[in-house]
């Protein structure tokens, strides 16, 4: 299989094609290779237009919302973001094209370790991948200029809005108030001099964030 070929295709049918049109998001998804986050057996279907299961009850997000989500955020060459949810890594990897460096949480240790190796052997040095409660945000590295949350929370959860830097953006996934539970709105907050501007961007279906600041993890 071309997968440089398949990532064209990707690019130019799920996301360009819904009005995404950043120059330099663009090239960065045309040239991480997404066939090397999925599962081992999965890469013939890396870049369909769907998310697809990885160890331990985690996914990769459909191309298009990984690129709605850092469009949203509008990331920069100079930009420090923090990521929770790392996953395979492969949004860190895309979001290392774009920004000057990336702090990314993973809960689950092996997720953690794997993604670390993977970034680690494709070249990916501006990119840290840690394993803790995402939820608590990584005081050590903040502020952050970008935020993004690749799980549903039950509400904004008040450890990453302390660590956005003055005019930073925070795009995440928040539980919808219609009932609809195991749905959420993705939601970007940017932080003013004087609070936050929210704005709710479209309907989106995430994983549980679970933390201390998240949802409690059922037994």
């Amino acid at each position: 299989m071309d997968f440089a070929q398949a990532r064209d295709r990707m690019v130019d049918s799920q996301i360009a094609r819904r009005g995404i049109s950043e120059p330099r998001l663009l090239r960065a998804m045309r040239e991480v290779p997404r066939e090397a986050f999925v599962r081992p057996g999965d890469e013939g279907r890396a870049h369909a237009d769907e998310p697809l299961p990885l160890a331990e009850g985690q996914t990769i997000s459909q191309p298009y919302i990984v690129a709605r989500m850092i469009a949203a955020a509008g990331v920069e060459a100079g930009d420090r973001v923090l990521e929770v949810g790392a996953g395979s890594g492969y949004a860190a990897a895309i979001l290392g094209r774009l920004a000057a460096h990336v702090t990314s949480i993973e809960r689950r240790p092996a997720l953690a370790r794997a993604a670390r190796e993977r970034l680690a052997r494709l070249g990916y040095a501006n990119v840290a991948i840690h394993d803790g409660d995402g939820t608590l945000g990584w005081p050590a590295d903040a502020p952050f200029d970008v935020i993004l949350v690749a799980a549903g929370a039950p509400s904004v959860p008040e450890a990453l809005k302390a660590q956005l830097a003055p005019g930073g953006r925070l795009v995440i996934p928040v539980e919808r108030q219609d009932g609809a539970h195991g749905t959420q709105d993705l939601r970007r907050l940017t932080r003013l001099a004087d609070g936050f501007e929210e704005t709710t961007l479209e309907p989106v279906r995430f994983v549980p964030l679970i933390g201390a600041q998240g949802w409690k993890e059922t037994p």
